[in-house]
């Protein structure tokens, strides 16, 4: 009695056929790139979402992420708005990017009108490549980790993180404290 290979469903036909178009398709962006996936180790349909995933960055648009929206995304100059004004526009404005998939990382350090000055003058007009994709997330980071280092140690680094930077610079971190401004921001779900 010898050892039958299982017949392929027509769902693995399928998969192949969407995994051969999809290299096609990615032929002219070809580098490095496509071989961090190691076929061999993850099913087809996996290796099918990781290069739609890449054909989908190199067709994406590179637009400021305040012309992601249907309408332009403008917002009042932080100085016209009074506190009260800025708290609801801030929130308005993380609701809408969430819309468009714009997670805000490591915002608990930056007041309210720290945070809409970053919106205002970092986030809306950086050109980011758009990728119409639902498990697509863009996640942009209201820090700097390396030039902010005592900011990112003293409220958002694990005792891990802490440990190994004390390790590696020799230096003492800064104390571990509460960040000033706790939000409970949208996140990917």
């Amino acid at each position: 009695m010898h050892n039958a290979q299982p017949k392929p469903t027509s769902d693995d036909v399928d998969l192949l056929l969407r995994n051969a178009h999809l290299r096609d398709e990615l032929e002219p962006y070809l580098d490095e790139s496509v071989h961090l996936v190691d076929v061999r180790s993850v099913p087809t349909a996996v290796e099918n979402e990781f290069l739609e995933s890449m054909l989908a960055w190199e067709r994406a648009p590179s637009l400021p992420i305040s012309k992601w929206f249907e309408q332009e995304l403008v917002l009042p100059h932080p100085d016209s708005l009074d506190d009260k004004r800025l708290h609801k526009a801030l929130w308005d404005t993380i609701h809408q990017l969430y819309s468009q998939r714009i997670v805000l990382d490591f915002t608990d350090h930056l007041s309210d009108r720290e945070l809409y000055c970053v919106i205002f003058r970092d986030i809306l007009p950086a050109c980011e490549k758009k990728i119409d994709l639902p498990k697509n997330f863009l996640h942009w980071h209201c820090l700097d980790d390396d030039e902010d280092a005592d900011i990112w140690l003293r409220y958002y680094a694990t005792d891990h993180d802490r440990d190994a930077w004390a390790e590696e610079s020799n230096e003492e971190p800064p104390p571990a404290e509460r960040p000033p401004f706790p939000r409970k921001m949208p996140r990917r779900p």
